[in-house]
């Protein structure tokens, strides 16, 4: 490296925004993630050994996929190679592929392929890559912002572990920028004053994305005049470093996540106004409509459910539509299931319930299955065969036994709403229980 070459560097390296500059280098310098990176657990155990097989790390921008991606290659013995999903074909797939080969057969040494934003892999790339997993030639980390459920192929989830990655908590946001003013080599040569409610501000307005809570910080510093030796971060200047114009919106990027929050809640509040004017800034602003159309399946399920139970089919069925035709006229589409949600009654009933029951069982532990309804075909069984109640040998349709184990008999996970059509179908289902015989 010559002089120019070495002046160049030391320029690019303080051009570096904060963000860059405080990407974690350690495990012990990761915040966040506990759940999968906590002492003993089942990722950080096979990252500390070197026995990483493909994994899918599912999270929304800021939480730190990237930077556990390059933690790892400082870790590993194998060779690690980057592909970005934006700029990569499978051209470039082929030739990660083959030189993985290559250092395998003459070094033994394997290669972790790390492709950022994966979910922008077609189908014909993603089988590109399929039997050199499946081979062990490379081992995948993918990372994604979508549900990789939908974006990644069936075949190349199946041989990869998914670890979803969550929103950092406040006090990690804090902890992130006091680091950050202490530790970085431009801001800690400044006297920087960031009181506890500032700090808590910026946390709050930073929604768990690491790197949104440092471009504010930087921002503020930048724009803030040294007074009397201090530079004193108020709230008013770091609220002018939060805002956001409404062309910002960026499918990757933090408020990509605001609008279609509000959109979301817009359509459960039954303000078909609301979920309009969101639905209209996404589109404009280059949304892709199939995840406009997956998240209103979701909320069919999880918020209207059987209040209307059509509403589920209906939007399953707009989500194959927007898949088949696409834009311009999938828009069309996503603003006629927009309004019908927003204009549905709403019911959480079955979300609530679900969600009960596995807290239970997690926290109690499975019961036992009462006798009368275990496999009667089984030997051991014949003689309680003639216990059950067939409920079909019964006029009303409906048979009185225990179906719940013993340890749950007296629980009650789903509590029915009293509007939409699941008034009429919890009517017509007490109205058969409390039939005689």
């Amino acid at each position: 490296m010559n002089l120019f070459d070495m002046v160049r560097e030391e320029s690019l390296k303080h051009r570096r925004p904060l963000a860059e500059r405080r990407k974690p280098r350690t495990l012990e310098d990761f915040k966040g993630q506990e759940e999968i990176l906590g002492e003993g657990k089942l990722l950080r155990r096979l990252i500390e050994a070197d026995r990483l097989t493909s994994i899918i790390l599912v999270g929304p921008s800021g939480v730190g996929k990237t930077s556990l991606a390059r933690i790892i290659s400082s870790m590993t013995s194998s060779s690690f190679i980057t592909l970005n999903a934006v700029t990569s074909g499978v051209r470039d797939i082929k030739e990660v592929v083959e030189k993985a080969r290559r250092e395998l057969e003459t070094s033994g040494h394997g290669t972790i392929l790390f492709v950022d934003e994966i979910h922008r892999f077609n189908k014909a790339q993603q089988d590109a890559l399929l039997p050199h997993v499946e081979a062990g030639t490379v081992v995948l980390i993918g990372a994604t912002t979508e549900n990789p459920y939908f974006e990644v192929i069936q075949a190349l989830l199946s041989r990869s572990m998914v670890f979803e990655m969550f929103p950092l908590s406040e006090e990690d946001i804090k902890s992130i920028l006091e680091q950050a003013i202490e530790e970085d080599e431009q801001l800690s040569l400044q006297n920087i004053v960031l009181g506890e409610e500032e700090k808590a501000f910026i946390a709050q307005k930073s929604m768990g994305d690491a790197r949104r809570a440092l471009n504010i910080l930087e921002l503020a510093v930048l724009t803030t005049p040294e007074v009397d030796g201090a530079i004193v971060l108020t709230k008013e200047t770091l609220s002018e470093c939060t805002q956001k114009p409404f062309l910002r919106y960026d499918r990757d990027g933090d408020y990509h996540y605001d609008v279609i929050s509000a959109f979301i809640k817009s359509v459960r509040g039954s303000d078909p106004q609301a979920a309009i004017y969101y639905l209209a800034q996404m589109l404009v602003s280059g949304e892709d409509p199939k995840f406009i159309a997956r998240r209103l399946v979701i909320l069919a399920s999880e918020d209207i459910g059987l209040a209307h139970p059509e509403a589920l089919s209906i939007s399953n069925a707009a989500f194959e539509i927007v898949n088949k035709i696409g834009m311009p006229e999938a828009q069309i589409v996503l603003s006629e299931l927009t309004i019908y949600l927003a204009l549905c009654e709403k019911s959480n009933s079955a979300y609530l319930a679900i969600k009960e029951a596995m807290a239970s069982v997690r926290k109690k532990g499975v019961g036992f299955v009462p006798e009368h309804l275990m496999d009667s075909t089984k030997k051991r069984l014949a003689e309680i065969k003639s216990s059950y109640k067939y409920p079909h040998d019964d006029p009303r349709g409906y048979a009185e036994q225990q179906y719940l184990p013993e340890e749950y008999a007296e629980t009650v996970f789903y509590r029915p709403k009293d509007h939409g059509a699941e008034k009429e179908l919890t009517k017509k289902w007490r109205a058969r229980k409390e039939k005689k015989e």
